[in-house]
């Protein structure tokens, strides 16, 4: 009796010991993540400037409303869906491809998973930086490359032509993040029982079916991880697209509006609403993403 007792408290024991664990980073957390937001919501129904913070009047929602009838905020809202969108989509399927060819026996995968990480490993201002450079219309190596291949005649103004700086941006961020994604999705393939596939060349099945009946279902779970990462990632997407392209409205983000907002105009009211209207959205789309993978599993698993 006093043994299944103590087996009994066991599972609480250790729940307790985790939030003991626990608890300084969440303090910590709290300090630093929480409360600036719990700030900013507040600021949100005030008419605060920047320069005096201190100095402000409650207006409930009318920043809400100034945000939400300003064109360039739903421009800025539909430039940052399509960049999530197209981006994560090209990524996770080059992550999945450049992860199984990692994960195969070649000559060489050690190098290359080294290499493979390097453009993930550069900071994203750096990088921007040194594609700008690369992408320029008269000493760029790009066009530079595409005239001596006889493709065009005059350089190319790549970040200044608005049918084609969101593409550049969009290609730029597949080159940085790629790795990130191949990382999550290869550690994920090197954690499936390699039992299956011994089962699996022994009744003859072939590598396509193993690939779709096997490799997928049991790799959704990395590959759903690392989706939503690099979504949370895309959607508050700021330095790229503001280092590329500054501040044109064919690529401004949520993010650049908002400080756009906030900085420029020194307006901290209607900043704080753009600011928390982006949190709003990054929640609604993480739950939504979770709540259908969820659903997806139990379907799945039914």
């Amino acid at each position: 009796m006093r043994a299944a007792s103590r087996a009994a408290s066991l599972p609480a024991l250790r729940a307790r010991s985790a939030w003991l664990f626990l608890a300084p980073s969440l303090i910590v957390l709290t300090a630093v993540a929480l409360w600036p937001l719990a700030r900013t919501f507040f600021f949100s129904f005030t008419d605060a400037e920047l320069t005096q913070p201190d100095i402000y009047d409650l207006v409930g929602f009318d920043n809400y409303r100034i945000l939400f009838e300003d064109p360039l905020w739903w421009k800025s809202f539909g430039n940052t869906l399509v960049f999530a969108a197209v981006s994560v989509s090209i990524e996770t399927v080059l992550g999945l491809a450049i992860a199984l060819l990692l994960n195969s026996h070649i000559k060489g995968r050690g190098a290359m998973r080294a290499i493979i990480l390097i453009p993930w490993s550069i900071p994203v201002v750096v990088s921007a930086r040194m594609w700008q450079w690369m992408l320029h219309d008269q000493f760029g190596i790009i066009n530079h490359m595409l005239k001596g291949l006889g493709l065009i005649d005059t350089g190319i103004a790549w970040t200044a032509d608005a049918d084609l700086v969101m593409p550049v941006i969009i290609a730029v961020d597949i080159w940085i993040t790629t790795p990130f994604m191949v990382l999550l999705i290869l550690a994920g393939l090197q954690m499936l029982p390699r039992s299956i596939y011994e089962a699996a060349a022994i009744d003859g099945v072939p590598a396509w079916r193993q690939f779709t009946a096997v490799t997928l279902p049991l790799l959704g779970p990395s590959i759903a991880v690392a989706v939503l990462f690099r979504l949370l990632d895309a959607l508050r997407m700021f330095d790229l697209s503001f280092v590329l392209s500054s501040n044109s409205d064919d690529t401004k983000t949520v993010s650049i509006y908002a400080r756009e907002v906030l900085v420029n105009f020194q307006d901290m009211g209607v900043g704080s609403a753009a600011s928390t209207a982006i949190f709003l959205m990054i929640a609604v789309v993480t739950t939504i993403y979770v709540t259908l993978f969820r659903l997806n599993r139990r379907l799945l698993g039914a």
